[in-house]
């Protein structure tokens, strides 16, 4: 972490035990070692929290996809089912009245229709 070799802790403990003595030296490296400890531990916290932040926007995103996704499956779903009834009640309609037609009269039908007709005058 902080990239300090056997030498350099050594002449921190020589100059530590000059200035604060042999009898503070053990409470001076408690606290310390306190320190960096509470300093470990927030900046894992913090690094905790974001990672957590991250992961949750993530599935925000993927949550709004899915919603998106679905309705669009709906809406094609509901264009699908609406098509189909459609059918089904021309279709029923057709069962329910298939003589309603309306027919056309053939070549054959109005020929001999014009032949009565002029027959009937013909009578009178």
């Amino acid at each position: 972490m902080f990239d300090i070799g056997f030498w350099e802790i050594a002449l921190i403990s020589v100059v530590g035990l000059i200035v604060l003595g042999p009898e503070r030296l053990p409470t001076a490296i408690r606290s310390v070692m306190q320190w960096i400890n509470t300093a470990k531990n927030m900046a894992n916290s913090v690094k905790s929290e974001i990672s957590q932040e991250l992961k949750l926007h993530e599935l925000n995103e993927m949550n709004d996809n899915m919603i998106k996704a679905s309705k669009e499956g709906v809406e094609i779903l509901d264009d699908d089912m609406q098509a189909s009834i459609d059918e089904m009640k021309k279709n029923a309609q057709e069962l329910v009245n298939p003589y309603k037609k309306e027919s056309k009269p053939t070549a054959d039908e109005t020929g001999s229709n014009k032949q009565q007709a002029s027959e009937q005058q013909d009578k009178k």
